[in-house]
């Protein structure tokens, strides 16, 4: 299934780039309790679970897109300043080779190859690295870069004192029609093969990607965010213990589930300790 039904002619490669890893509450990857219950079932938690922070490259034939950037050690060196959530309730490990600028370096990507970001969100395990794109056309959804700036986003964890001054995101509007189970999409590529879809839940206004590989087998993949914490949870329709509204959340889960019904779909979240291996193996949902 073709979202826009033009053929994808070039395969894309896309890469796995685990930007260190991160300490949570086990409350946290799986909900505990319903409402207010679930979200302060986090503090009450004495279980903790260290899981990779994923950004993800794809190289695409109008250039790399890279989606979210993973953490900043330079943020780390500050984090108790930042949030009392940083300070008590995560915990980051990552070296400065894990940042994604090396990250891409590695895999003989260079800053000005990198031509479009896309974030999922704007939490700073997801925009931390930031800084390494200077150059690049940056995208976030329009109601995320609402929500997540000013006084009411520092309120609410967003943290927006720390970006970069020359962060101005174009904001996504959902306006171009449907895509399986998803009724608005917005198109990134000429081709229509990058296609940026609505998974309200772990924020409010939180974005997937959805790509074409240009495979034989018509694999597409699914950058999900913190749709999930891992694809168990998301087949099982298991909310995270963060998402301020469950029942979008459960909504969004369910969406992902049908659409993974139709066409082969990799199901790739930032923290799933199986998504790098999922991908090298092309295993579907």
């Amino acid at each position: 299934m073709h979202a826009r039904g033009i053929p994808s002619r070039v395969p894309v490669k896309i890469h796995a780039l685990q930007t260190g890893k991160v300490r949570i509450k086990t409350a946290q990857i799986e909900g505990r309790g319903k409402g207010i219950g679930r979200q302060l079932a986090i503090f009450r938690d004495s279980e903790w679970a260290w899981v990779p922070t994923f950004a993800y490259a794809v190289e695409h034939p109008e250039g790399v897109i890279v989606i979210d950037t993973g953490q900043g050690l330079h943020l780390l060196r500050h984090a108790e300043s930042l949030h009392p959530y940083l300070r008590w309730q995560v915990d980051f490990e990552m070296q400065p080779e894990d940042e994604i600028g090396p990250r891409l370096r590695a895999l003989g990507i260079g800053r000005n190859d990198v031509k479009k970001l896309i974030l999922t969100h704007l939490h700073v395990d997801h925009d931390g690295g930031l800084a390494h794109f200077p150059n690049t056309e940056i995208f976030a959804a329009r109601g995320e870069i609402d929500a997540a700036s000013g006084w009411g986003g520092r309120l609410n964890g967003y943290l927006p004192q720390r970006w970069p001054n020359f962060f101005d995101p174009k904001p996504v509007d959902f306006t171009c029609g449907g895509l399986g189970p998803f009724e608005e999409s917005h198109t990134v590529t000429k081709a229509g093969d990058v296609i940026a879809l609505p998974l309200p839940g772990h924020t409010a206004n939180h974005l997937g990607v959805f790509v074409e590989t240009g495979d034989d087998l018509g694999t597409c993949v699914l950058f999900a965010g913190d749709a999930s914490y891992n694809s168990a949870m998301m087949q099982q329709g298991k909310v995270d213990g963060v998402s301020p509204n469950e029942t979008l959340a459960g909504e969004t889960l369910a969406k992902i589930r049908k659409l993974a019904a139709q066409v082969p779909l990799i199901y790739l979240p930032a923290h799933d300790p199986q998504a790098a291996e999922r991908l090298l193996q092309c295993r579907t949902a």
